[in-house]
């Protein structure tokens, strides 16, 4: 069974964001927001997956990262958004009076 490399680059107390790899190239972005009874994930690809690996990638979503923190017994739902795209751009929004960066 293929395995993901799932890397958390943000937590709140009720979201996270993970990164994606599959050996040494990023495929996408999970973005997780947690409520009391229910957990929502939007999966954003940079190529599809096919059913198979996108089955798995989901599987260990729930396995790794979901479930220590709302099991599935605890949960009334755990609805998954897939998307595919690209990244087009990323910047950092100044402060007032500094100049927009590139990241």
């Amino acid at each position: 069974m293929e395995r993901f490399r799932l890397v958390r680059v943000l937590r709140t107390l009720s979201s996270e964001i993970y990164l994606v790899w599959r050996d040494e190239q990023r495929i996408g972005q999970i973005d997780i927001h947690y409520t009391a009874a229910s957990v929502q994930a939007d999966v954003c690809l940079e190529s599809p997956l096919d059913e198979p690996e996108r089955d798995a990638l989901l599987r260990q979503l729930d396995e790794d990262v979901v479930s220590s923190h709302l099991p599935s017994f605890d949960r009334e739902q755990f609805i998954v958004t897939i998307f595919v795209g690209r990244e087009i751009d990323s910047f950092n929004y100044p402060a007032e009076g500094d100049e927009l960066e590139d990241s």
